[in-house]
């Protein structure tokens, strides 16, 4: 096969990318976004109310899991969805 042929054939490899974990980066933005908010407000609460310290903790950690609950479906739902 002459070298202008194989120019003309064009490129033999091809670049490909897993969908899914570039769904699954985007998508890690916003349980990132929402976990800052959660301890952000919360660390701005017992700033301003510390004998209410015990309950605002409690809150900040049921906020907290809530949120990492989604980024871990949006880790797991590619693969769910793939067939």
């Amino acid at each position: 096969m002459s070298l202008a042929a194989t120019l003309a054939a064009g490129p033999t490899h091809v670049i490909s990318f897993n969908a899914g974990a570039i769904g699954y980066g985007l998508a890690a933005i916003g349980p990132g976004i929402g976990i800052g908010l959660v301890f952000g407000h919360a660390i701005e609460a017992m700033a301003r109310q510390p004998e209410a310290t015990g309950r605002i903790s409690l809150y900040m950690w049921i906020g907290f899991s809530l949120t990492e609950a989604l980024a871990l479906i949006g880790l797991v739902a590619p693969f769910i969805f793939k067939y």
